[in-house]
C-alpha cells in the first residue's frame, strides 16, 4: 500500500515513514508538513493511505480529511484512500469528528512503532476482506466495523480481531498445515504471538492441529483449517496424529 505522512514536525514525519518502510506491504510515497502540501500531494500521488496530524500550520487534518472526500466525490474515478489519525490531540469531540469524516482509526501520541503497524496491518486486512467481498453477511459487517451483538462471544482479553482475521487469512492462503513459526513469518508476528491466536482457534473448532514427529525432542504442532484446505500435509518421521485440544 503507498502511504503519504502528513505532520507539521520534520522529525516525527520521518519517524513514522521509518515505521511504514519497515512494515510489509507499504511504502512511503511522499511526506507533507501542511495541509495544503497535503492536499496537492494527494491529488498528484493518489496514495492508498494517508496518516493525518491533527494540528498543522494552515488548517487542521480533519478538515484536510473533509477536503480529500469532497475531491473524491467530484471525480469518479479516483479512488478513495483511507486515513488514519497520528495525534496528541486528545479531546474526545476531535476524536468524534475524525471518525464523522471517515478515518479507520486514531492514535494518541506517543505510541510505539509495534502500535501503529498493527494499525497499519489492520487496513491492509480491511482493504483485503473488501476486495474477497461480494455480498456482505451481518456478521462480515459486524466484524468490519468492530462490533458484535449482544450475548455474541468475543475474543479473549489480550487477542486483537484484526490480528485474528490475519491468522486466519494466512491459513486459508497456504492451504496446508503450517507451523506457529510459519505463521509468525508470513504474518511478521511474534512466534508467540501467533501461537496464542492459532490455539485459540483450536480451542473454538476453527482450526485443527497435528503433531508431527521428528527427531528427538517434542513434536511439532502444525495447525490447518477445520475441513482441511488446499494441497496436502506433508508427512515425516514417525507420522501425524490428529489432535484437537491444547499440550
Amino acid at each position: 500500500m503507498n502511504v503519504l505522512v502528513v505532520d507539521d514536525d520534520f522529525m516525527v514525519a520521518k519517524l513514522h515513514s521509518r515505521y511504514v518502510a519497515t512494515t510489509e506491504g507499504f511504502r512511503v510515497v511522499g511526506v507533507a508538513h501542511s495541509g495544503g502540501e497535503a492536499l496537492r500531494a494527494a491529488e498528484r500521488l493518489r496514495p492508498d493511505l494517508v496518516l493525518l496530524d491533527i494540528y498543522l500550520p494552515d488548517m487542521d487534518g480533519i478538515t484536510v480529511l473533509r477536503e480529500l472526500r469532497a475531491a473524491e466525490e467530484r471525480d469518479a474515478t479516483r479512488a478513495s484512500v483511507d486515513a488514519l489519525f497520528i495525534t496528541a490531540a486528545r479531546d474526545a469531540g476531535v476524536v468524534r469528528a475524525a471518525l464523522r469524516a471517515g478515518a479507520l482509526h486514531y492514535l494518541i501520541k506517543p505510541f510505539s512503532q509495534s502500535a501503529l503497524q498493527e494499525q497499519l496491518r489492520h487496513v491492509a486486512a480491511l482493504r483485503s476482506r473488501f476486495e474477497r467481498l461480494g455480498e456482505a453477511r451481518q456478521e462480515d459487517v459486524d466484524q468490519i466495523f468492530g462490533t458484535r451483538p449482544p450475548g455474541s462471544r468475543g475474543l479473549p482479553k489480550g487477542l486483537a480481531a484484526h490480528t485474528a482475521e490475519l491468522v486466519e487469512r494466512i491459513l486459508r492462503e497456504r492451504g496446508g498445515d503450517l507451523s506457529a513459526s510459519e505463521c509468525a513469518e508470513a504474518g511478521s508476528l511474534s512466534r508467540v504471538s501467533a501461537r496464542r491466536y492459532l490455539e485459540y482457534f483450536v480451542e473454538i473448532g476453527r482450526v485443527e492441529v497435528t503433531l508431527r514427529y521428528g527427531g528427538t525432542g517434542r513434536p511439532e504442532r502444525r495447525y490447518r483449517l477445520a475441513g482441511g484446505g488446499r494441497g496436502t500435509s506433508p508427512g515425516a518421521g514417525g507420522g501425524e496424529r490428529p489432535r484437537t485440544g491444547g499440550g
